[in-house]
């Protein structure tokens, strides 16, 4: 996936990326969301709609997954690269606590998430925050 820019601020493109989303054939709501930097962590909860939006999921059911957007501000204009955790990110900053809020779709990536807290938790001052 590419970048997304537009002519929001940055404070307005996170907003808009948290905002609970409507279409025809389903809704997203973010349940949970924290700022590590430039990446937006962020837990999604699709609901669909319709037969066909993702898998088997049947109309009312849910899916959760985890989202890392990438944020940047490029000639003036701030802009986003949407990843999940199916793609693999290679971002680890991600709090523990979603890892409990959905599915597993990585176990290498969330590996990643917990030596990376592991490394924190040891050497605060070396990792980024």
């Amino acid at each position: 996936m590419g970048w997304y820019f537009s002519s929001q601020s940055r404070s307005e493109l996170i907003a808009e990326l948290v905002a609970p989303q409507e279409t025809e054939r389903v809704s997203a709501k973010v349940i949970a969301h924290t700022l590590r930097g430039n990446v937006l962590w962020s837990v999604v909860e699709m609901t669909a709609k319709v037969e066909g939006v993702h898998r088997d999921l049947s109309p009312g059911q849910s899916l959760r997954y985890i989202r890392c957007d990438l944020l940047e501000c490029s000639g003036g204009q701030w802009g986003y690269k949407p990843l999940d955790e199916s793609m693999h990110p290679y971002y680890y900053s991600c709090p523990l606590s979603y890892l409990d809020l959905a599915p597993e779709q990585s176990a290498a990536w969330r590996a990643g998430v917990r030596t990376y807290h592991a490394h924190r938790h040891l050497n605060p001052a070396s990792a980024e925050a």
